[in-house]
């Protein structure tokens, strides 16, 4: 059954269980968040918060790092969509993200399998 909620109520459930992924992942959630609603689409540009080994990792193996920060995005996204599909039974065609160590910026682009506006 598909919730009926409308396009301000959709994003503030989306960031709600992105920021809960977040917490489950790393413990901590996210510094700032924005959202915004395209046909099929959604767009999150999150400021996030470097795990603090990493930071450290980062400046002297870089490689290494880059490795476990592509492993954390891919178990980010399959959480993600399996609890964005359970709870807004909203089926997911697929999600892409990407993140940025040095800025701590991520943008993360849900698609669904049929328009949500």
């Amino acid at each position: 059954m598909k919730l009926q909620l409308s396009a301000n109520q959709l994003k503030l459930e989306i960031i709600k269980i992105y920021n809960t992924v977040n917490q489950e992942l790393f413990g901590i959630g996210i510094k700032s968040q924005r959202i915004e609603l395209v046909g099929d689409k959604v767009f999150i540009y999150a400021q996030h918060k470097r795990i603090p080994a990493l930071k450290v990792l980062d400046e002297t193996q870089r490689l290494l790092t880059r490795v476990v920060d592509s492993s954390i995005i891919e178990a980010y996204k399959e959480i993600l969509a399996s609890k964005i599909e359970e709870t807004l039974s909203l089926p997911i065609q697929v999600i892409f993200k990407d993140y940025d160590p040095r800025t701590e910026q991520a943008l993360t682009v849900i698609i669904f399998k049929e328009p949500i506006e």
